[in-house]
């Protein structure tokens, strides 16, 4: 099972450097469509298009390697009050049985609308660029496959009563 973790860990921390990429992506069309707007008068039809398709996708590409890291924000409350087995079973089941199930189905739409979106050569409708979609229905896709594995591998630690820094020391 360690394999399995390391291997979702991995992932996880490969679609993070790739949502880095997509921030400076985003970051280098919006200079650029500010500068053309504002100082040259000559806005750009393509960066409205860049800026939705950039923000979602580095959002869910670093949303697994959020989860691994524990970085998503937390309401625990009630958790603090547990014991620990106790809390790890709860966030166990929740993750297993309650996230994992929710995010597979998502993923499992996503992956078939990716591959129709690119057999189809799908453009944006509404956009005077209209740009291809599968580029952006595919990196949502892998983003919310590997989320989907990282909650579950957050689950099965749970379970085994690990966490990752433990994880990474017996490893």
């Amino acid at each position: 099972m360690t394999g399995l973790f390391k291997i979702v860990d991995a992932v996880s921390r490969a679609l993070s450097r790739v949502s880095e990429v997509v921030t400076l992506v985003l970051v280098a069309s919006m200079i650029y469509e500010v500068v053309a707007r504002y100082v040259f008068s000559a806005p750009t039809i393509w960066a409205f298009d860049i800026s939705y398709m950039c923000t979602g996708t580095l959002f869910v590409l670093g949303a697994a390697y959020a989860l691994r890291e524990d970085a998503h924000v937390r309401i625990d409350f009630l958790a603090q009050k547990m014991p620990e087995r106790v809390r790890q079973l709860v966030d166990a089941f929740v993750f297993v049985f309650l996230l994992a199930p929710i995010y597979a189905g998502l993923s499992w739409y996503a992956v078939p609308r990716a591959w129709k979106a690119f057999v189809t050569d799908e453009v944006e409708m509404v956009s005077p660029w209209a740009p291809l979609m599968w580029p952006f229905y595919s990196l949502l896709a892998v983003g919310l496959v590997a989320l989907t594995l990282q909650i579950l591998v957050t689950g099965l630690r749970a379970f085994v009563g690990v966490s990752v820094n433990e994880f990474e020391l017996e490893a």
